[in-house]
């Protein structure tokens, strides 16, 4: 895949070595196994698409207290740090790097998806509006138990075992699910943080989840293997956020001391902005000054805006989505100018291997 294109260019720094600008984005499938395990059919769909420079695993929960959609793969018991050595061992036989997402779903979650009917866990007792899917169906959210400082310390410490567990698992490294509404993103937004001590109220609080996230995995596992995503416009599940920019530009230079494989920012569907003028709607270029390592964007690219976002400087890697579910090709056809192939939405979340591993190869 040697040419002068802009995203096939390889990528060296201090932390990562890839082969070109190419990352696969987390994709959540919902197909994973018995005991929400990863399979032979997970670890073949990774490595059919192993020659992204860098893949990002679909988000996996940390601890049982963190699942909020069925059929997600975990990463905290031994029969799924097998099932993901399946997947990395795939990658790798092809010359690919892999990082686990880590991550805890918060408030965003129900008593029918807990164990023992429990109630979800937050920052706050203030329910996510509207509605979720449980496996007994589409039901009212719930108002989540409010974490204990205690429990809050018992969180971190199942973040550092997980991350512990992806690299015993045979992951390159871990990416800290920090965006889109979770439970790290509930912590920084306002109207889902009411909180007023040590995590709450300020600016500094309200990061501190986040950085002790970030503290505890880098001492466990080294700076280099770490990875951290953002989503500073994110208005998902119903999150708001009085003073993003201060928010995220606080966030981002404290993060800065942890000399972190990269930061990954997700650019926001400027639709759902139109009323919130306070929040950006590219990210890209207000915070790549203030970021000292690599930069991952996100969210709606094609190679077009790819490419201006790695020659401008905005961004040095770009990842996509969609277009990895139905090209597991993609830097391929990129290269060859080939056409790509729609995906099925009806296919993007459980099932089999429909529309999740039989799309074609154009070689």
């Amino acid at each position: 895949m040697i040419n002068n294109k802009p995203l096939t260019k390889p990528l060296s720094t201090p932390h990562l070595d890839l082969s070109n600008r190419f990352v696969m984005a987390p994709l959540t499938r919902q197909r994973a196994g018995d005991g929400l395990a990863p399979n032979a059919l997970n670890a073949l769909y990774y490595g059919q698409r192993s020659t992204a420079g860098l893949i990002i695993s679909e988000a996996s929960q940390i601890s049982p207290r963190g699942l909020g959609y069925s059929n997600t793969p975990g990463i905290y018991n031994r029969k799924q740090i097998e099932g993901w050595r399946l997947v990395t061992d795939a990658v790798h036989e092809k010359g690919g790097k892999i990082f686990c997402q880590l991550w805890h779903v918060g408030r965003h979650s129900h008593p029918f998806l807990q164990e023992g009917g429990a109630l979800p866990v937050a920052p706050s007792a203030v329910a996510e509006p509207g509605f979720i899917i449980t496996p007994r169906g589409k039901v009212e959210t719930v108002v989540p138990h409010s974490l204990t400082v205690e429990e809050i310390q018992e969180t971190i410490s199942d973040y550092r075992s997980a991350a512990l567990n992806a690299v015993e698992a045979g992951f390159d490294g871990v990416e800290i699910h920090a965006a889109n509404g979770y439970l790290i993103d509930q912590f920084l937004n306002d109207n889902s943080n009411l909180r007023t001590d040590d995590y709450g109220r300020t600016v500094a609080n309200k990061c501190r989840l986040a950085l002790e996230v970030t503290k505890a995995i880098t001492e466990a596992i080294g700076s280099s293997r770490v990875g951290i995503r953002l989503s500073p416009s994110g208005t998902n599940f119903g999150i708001r956020n009085e003073n993003p920019v201060e928010i995220f530009e606080y966030l981002v230079k404290e993060l800065n001391a942890f000399d972190l494989a990269y930061i990954h920012l997700i650019e926001p569907r400027i639709e759902s902005l139109n009323d919130l003028p306070r929040y950006l709607k590219i990210l890209t270029p207000h915070f790549r000054p203030l970021i000292k390592t690599t930069l991952i964007t996100s969210a709606g690219y094609n190679f077009e805006s790819a490419e201006k976002a790695v020659v401008e400087g905005h961004a040095d890697l770009v990842a996509f989505g969609k277009m990895y579910i139905s090209n597991p090709d993609l830097a391929e056809r990129y290269v060859l100018d080939a056409p790509l192939t729609p995906y099925d939405e009806s296919t993007f979340y459980g099932g089999g291997a429909a529309g999740y591993t039989d799309y074609p190869f154009f070689k």
